[in-house]
């Protein structure tokens, strides 16, 4: 009996695969959002539909898109490791994951305060003014969004490019987790003030920005610095 061979993927199909992946690493389709439907996608690309069928799945397969039976497929991730790090850590505990971040953003708000750059400076602050105008929106998945964003830019800010994407893989990891601690409906007391932060980049103080860093990932969920600290 001839041993198993694995089936070899169209060059086609590998094509729109690349385009799709394309779409997605672009920011062109951001996560959460629906991508075209498979009718819309075979007249786009001018492919068959088995052509577009087996692109899509295999993307699915990688973490990227979620295919969801009646409502359409969602990009879920923006990069292979980021859907395996979606996927590993969707049950973690909620304490370890604040820890996690607490120290991400703790490192990139220090190395942030000694290497932004103005135009970095310029972008951090028109996220805050994002951030503020999300929260009094009263909108918190607009307020997820926007904090996520103002975090990523800091972190970008820090210059290190391992750094910025370890941090970009988890980013769906960190705003489901975020996500889960605003509910549904934005609480007064869950509101974390990240002028200060943003002021101490500024500034160019690593040590108060760390400081400052370092909590916030503790600031919505109420009790998860002590259970983390029991753990």
């Amino acid at each position: 009996m001839p041993p198993l061979t694995s089936p070899r993927r169209s060059a086609l199909a590998d094509q729109v695969i690349a385009q799709l992946r394309a779409q997605i690493t672009s920011g062109e389709w951001p996560v959460g959002s629906r991508i075209p439907t498979e009718p819309e996608l075979v007249e786009q690309l001018g492919v068959a539909r088995n052509t577009v069928r087996e692109a899509v799945r295999a993307l699915a397969h990688n973490g990227l898109l979620d295919i969801r039976q009646g409502s359409g497929t969602y990009v879920v991730a923006t990069s292979e490791l980021a859907g395996v790090m979606n996927r590993r850590f969707a049950a973690a505990e909620p304490g370890h994951v604040a820890e996690l971040r607490s120290a991400l953003e703790a490192a990139a708000a220090r190395l942030a305060a000694r290497r932004r750059t103005e135009q970095d400076l310029r972008q951090i602050d028109t996220l805050l003014e994002r951030r503020e105008r999300a929260w009094e929106s009263g909108a918190a998945e607009a307020f997820v969004e926007a904090d996520a964003t103002l975090h990523m830019a800091i972190v970008s800010a820090s210059h290190n490019e391992v750094l910025a994407e370890i941090y970009a893989d988890l980013g769906g990891v960190l705003r489901d987790f975020l996500r889960a601690d605003v509910g549904e409906e934005l609480r007064p007391e869950a509101h974390m003030d990240h002028s200060r932060l943003v002021e101490a980049i500024r500034a160019g103080d690593g040590d108060r920005a760390a400081a400052e860093a370092s909590t916030h990932p503790f600031g919505c969920r109420a009790g998860v610095l002590e259970s983390s600290a029991e753990r």
